[in-house]
């Protein structure tokens, strides 16, 4: 993956094509220099100075945040920002249709919540190397076995952390509080096993990131071990200085920003996106942005993980300028809102279909309404105790109800497997509803 560095401002240069020409206008997008040195330039100008006008244009802010080098990140409020921006704030955090598809049923609420920090929880594991396919993943996470290998380790840890995150919700971002989310997601998984929940050390080799496409290309080099608890340290306050009136960062970005920072920093041996990632998605709920938790932003991450590492790419070559990370996240957030809202109204439909072949009959509740919708499209799939208990949060006992009861209707097999009691989907369950409706 290449990205052309900008070339040095220009100013006097820049300023003297003005005089004959006037100030050009910026072009959409938010262009990188990289992108920029291939678009059509406007009359009397060239790519540089054209360049130079655009990047003196763009009224940067500072941050708290630093480089490598000691130098403030820096961020901008370009239009393709605001409108994005504007869309997470309207459908996170608004009293809008979504939570009424969301929250209208407690029972609704739960198994769409438990499917969100599942797939996440896979997606983030996959987008760093796990190989474990989703529905084995899944599998395991509602049966409760033991994970069986690496990934599936990695995919247990990382549902385990976000559930951790959750309760942390309250809490102010420490250190402490950043090392023991690492330690939860790696822990087992890596090959000295003390390198869990601590940053690295000086003397220790340092990791990088290097391009998937090519690993003996290194992308990022991060700050020195030696300075790895400061920036921390500086990273936690820059989470906690929410109400800071006087330099103000829109509680999204910042969220992001915490995000940013932890994957620039990379102070632990491993498992240094995933932690972002956690905690952008705890800092966004703390917040008030409840539908987050709902969404599985590593899917679409891990759908063009290329893009992901160009907008760091496109920050550190461009003097520090965040703004390409952040309208980056706020598009793929974007996206992962309106997927959210496709399998919401797909899974509404789903359970009325159900609800239409069952009428008249109200003895089901809303477990069971969504286990026979999906058993529906999945005949032959069977279920546990342990993981319908598990996807809809309830105790061993409810699911030996809710599973028993079914079974008693004929609309599930029950066989067993030496002492453990499984139930397997018919595959004329859609005769035997009907046949009932």
């Amino acid at each position: 993956m290449y990205v052309q560095k900008p070339p040095q401002l220009d100013i006097l240069a820049a300023m003297d094509a003005t005089e004959d020409y006037g100030w050009p206008e910026e072009p959409a997008g938010y262009p990188h220099w990289d992108k920029l040195r291939h678009m059509r330039v406007p009359e009397g100008y060239r790519h540089e100075q054209w360049w130079t006008l655009v990047r003196i244009g763009r009224a940067h802010r500072p941050l708290p945040l630093r480089d490598v080098d000691g130098r403030p990140f820096q961020f901008a409020l370009p239009e393709e920002l605001q409108r994005p921006l504007h869309i997470v704030d309207q459908r996170c955090a608004g009293e809008i249709a979504s939570q009424e598809i969301v929250t209208g049923d407690k029972q609704a609420k739960t198994r769409y919540l438990v499917n969100g920090l599942m797939e996440e929880a896979i997606r983030s594991s996959q987008l760093e190397g796990a190989t474990t396919s989703r529905q084995a993943a899944k599998d395991m996470l509602r049966s409760g076995r033991a994970p069986v290998d690496r990934g599936e380790r990695m995919i247990l840890n990382n549902y385990r952390a976000l559930l951790f995150m959750r309760e942390m919700s309250g809490e102010r971002l420490t250190p402490a509080l950043v090392c023991e989310l690492q330690r939860i997601l790696t822990e087992g998984t890596l090959e000295r096993a003390d390198e869990a929940g601590r940053i690295q050390r000086p003397g220790e080799e340092r990791v990088a990131v290097h391009d998937r496409s090519n690993p003996t290309l290194v992308l990022h080099t991060p700050p020195p071990a030696e300075q790895l608890a400061e920036r921390l340290e500086a990273l936690c306050a820059f989470a906690n200085d929410d109400d800071a009136r006087e330099r103000f960062v829109h509680p999204v970005l910042r969220a992001i920003l915490v995000h940013f920072q932890l994957a620039y920093d990379h102070p632990f041996a491993d498992g240094n996106g995933r932690t972002a990632r956690a905690l952008f998605s705890w800092y966004m709920a703390k917040h008030g942005y409840w539908l987050i938790e709902y969404l599985s932003i590593s899917r679409i991450l891990r759908e063009a993980p290329g893009q992901y590492a160009r907008s760091f790419l496109l920050t550190e070559t461009d003097g520090g300028d965040t703004t390409y990370f952040l309208l980056h996240q706020l598009l793929v957030i974007e996206r992962a809102i309106d997927d959210l809202y496709v399998y919401l109204r797909r899974k509404t439909d789903e359970i009325r279909d159900v609800e239409r072949l069952m009428q008249g009959d109200d003895g089901l509740n809303g477990r069971q309404l969504a286990l026979l919708s999906a058993a529906l499209r999945q005949p032959g799939e069977t279920y546990t105790f342990g993981g319908h208990a598990q996807s809809h949060r309830v105790t061993h006992e409810t699911a030996r109800t809710d599973l028993r009861a079914l079974a008693a209707r004929g609309l599930l097999e029950e066989h067993r497997q030496g002492r453990r009691a499984l139930f397997t989907a018919p595959a004329d369950l859609g005769e035997r509803l009907r046949g009932r409706g």
